[in-house]
């Protein structure tokens, strides 16, 4: 698919406009690569069934951009782009990864000084270059230093939400082919990690050359780092290694357990085994020379005395313990969820009306969609005042007339994406809030408040009575900015006390709360949402990262709100 790369480019046309201070189309850029983004169906495919008069069909996608699409499809290039880096030559994807420095600053930097790439930005800092600079202080310096930290611990890493589509399409061509038996994916992938380093395929197959051939010849393979009978290593054009085995069908499972790891698990379940006189490894579960069991998942965990662990559980934190007393969770399943709270509509700047975003909702089965747009501080995101928020219910009320009439099983609930300014206190009157179904408040500024200012800012929003939902809690950003510094375990506190929901966001960049924060708000009797903070109506397929994520946390059905019918749901809201 060539969404996700065209989708970058039209992010960064978006970036270099904004930084010639073009107004208008940067936001029509980026608006535009969301939807390709979040485009479930191959923009290529598109292309062939009508050619650029269906493109223009796509929301945000105007005559203009579809003919930049036509020429990458057909070229693999956009001139217009290559012409916006010829006369701005920096890495402006790298720049402006790094927290705090947006397309006018990165300008500022590249005029002034002449930076061009993130070692260029960190010899600057270090050198104390940045700071003289209209605009830049100290602080910015030192925060940009940080930042550059941050990304280097991030460097290597890929987001589970862009690798899982690119593994899950090579899962599908390996499938495809007559030679291949059975396929899955392993390790972090297969655990469902936020970030992944790279994947790892097993196979079965009488013909295991026939399946190297077809693997190293992949669409985008750049570089080919081994190749052997039954395994073989790549690089694919985004950047991370993918390796394939061929094994054979007798030890498909205890291969398949040991490739999905983690390491640390693996290594208390061979502890397990030896204390049995047991010998287990990739090739199967040994008693002396005698293979007792390797066929299956389950018949290795059977043999150990215990029950097959979902691969989401499997860290060694406590869940080989839990399953020998017979105490394991029964997590979260991927069709628990009863509805999404959390979408944006074209009221605050998203791509899509709510009556769209109400007919994938029906699709996916919900039971209820809540709207929550962003409120007026937000204002680069379009946030509604109270007068707006009036408005829209109107909207809403209608539709949830039509969809009444049309006997569709789908209730629209009205909520907003307030803001916690920095005393705690909402950017909408109490007045307006009382009015909607419920409230998500969240924090989107002043990140780098010290620890207990923070902690006291998000502990004065939970005991707003017209708040039910703290958005993203942590404010994490994967590969671009660490967590806010609080105190988590006041934070949670103080949820319990005023009955205040945590959200655990799907959207794959933030994953917030992770996973270790989900355990301990379950272990304190803290409820939890699985939100998507969709911007497109396509984003409401991303719901199952933060399944994920609640599974890996160990969360059970009656820990998630939104696994609950309606009705139960309403009661649960402060009001």
């Amino acid at each position: 698919m060539k969404n996700q790369e065209i989708a970058n480019i039209f992010y960064e046309i978006g970036d270099f406009l904004e930084m010639e201070g073009v107004q208008f189309k940067p936001y029509a850029y980026k608006k535009a690569a969301i939807t390709l983004d979040a485009l479930e169906e191959d923009v290529g495919e598109i292309y062939k069934q009508g050619g650029k008069k269906v493109l223009e069909k796509i929301p945000g996608i105007g005559e203009s951009m579809a003919e930049k699409i036509e020429e990458y499809l057909k070229t693999g290039k956009i001139r217009y782009y290559e012409d916006l880096k010829k006369k701005t030559p920096i890495n402006i994807e790298e720049l402006t990864a790094v927290e705090g420095l947006g397309p006018k600053r990165v300008k500022v930097l590249y005029q002034e000084i002449g930076i061009r790439n993130l070692k260029d930005l960190e010899r600057a800092a270090r050198e104390h270059k940045i700071s003289p600079l209209f605009g830049f202080d100290v602080k910015t310096e030192k925060n940009i230093l940080e930042g550059i930290k941050f990304l280097k611990r991030s460097k290597g890493k890929f987001l589970l939400g862009d690798i899982l589509p690119i593994a899950e399409e090579i899962e599908k061509k390996l499938k495809s082919l007559k030679e291949v038996n059975q396929v899955s994916v392993c390790g972090s992938v297969r655990r469902k990690k936020e970030t992944i380093g790279d994947v790892d395929f097993l196979v079965i197959s009488k013909k295991p050359e026939k399946v190297m051939d077809f693997f190293v010849s992949l669409p985008g393979v750049i570089k080919i780092w081994g190749k052997g009978s039954t395994k073989a290593s790549v690089r694919m054009r985004e950047g991370f290694d993918t390796d394939i085995r061929v094994v054979p069908k007798k030890s498909y499972g205890s291969a398949l357990q040991y490739f999905t790891g983690s390491k640390e698990h693996n290594i208390k379940l061979r502890k397990i085994a030896i204390e049995k006189n047991l010998k287990l490894s990739e090739y199967g579960l040994f008693k002396g020379r005698k293979m007792i069991a390797g066929n299956n998942e389950e018949e290795i965990y059977k043999s150990l005395g215990m029950k097959w662990i979902e691969p989401e559980l499997r860290e060694d934190r406590g869940e080989i313990e839990a399953d020998i007393k017979g105490q394991l969770p029964k997590i979260v399943d991927y069709d628990d969820i009863e509805g999404d709270l959390h979408c944006h509509s074209n009221w605050d700047g998203g791509a899509n009306s709510i009556e769209e975003i109400a007919e994938v909702a029906i699709k996916m089965g919900y039971q209820y969609l809540g709207i929550s747009d962003h409120t007026k501080f937000l204002r680069i995101e379009h946030g509604l005042n109270e007068n707006q928020l009036a408005e829209q219910r109107k909207e809403i009320d209608k539709i949830n007339k039509q969809l009444a009439i049309g006997n569709k099983q789908l209730k629209v609930l009205q909520g907003c994406e307030a803001n916690i300014l920095n005393d705690g206190s909402i950017d909408i009157k109490d007045e307006a809030l009382k009015k909607l179904d419920f409230v998500i408040a969240g924090i989107h500024s002043n990140f780098k408040m010290e620890k207990e200012k923070m902690t006291e800012r998000i502990i004065q929003a939970m005991k707003n009575p017209s708040v039910d939902i703290i958005a993203h809690p942590t404010g994490r950003i994967l590969k671009r900015r660490d967590e806010y510094e609080c105190d988590f375990n006041k934070i949670l506190r103080t949820a319990k006390e005023t009955g205040t929901v945590l959200e655990i966001n799907s959207f794959p960049e933030r994953l917030d709360l992770n996973d270790q924060n989900i355990r301990k708000a379950k272990e304190v009797g803290v409820k939890m949402v699985i939100n998507t903070d969709s911007h497109h109506k396509d984003q409401l397929r991303l719901i199952e990262f933060g399944i994920a994520q609640a599974r890996r946390g160990w969360a059970e059905k009656d820990d998630i709100i939104n696994t609950q019918p309606l009705e139960k749901l309403l009661k649960i809201f402060k009001k």
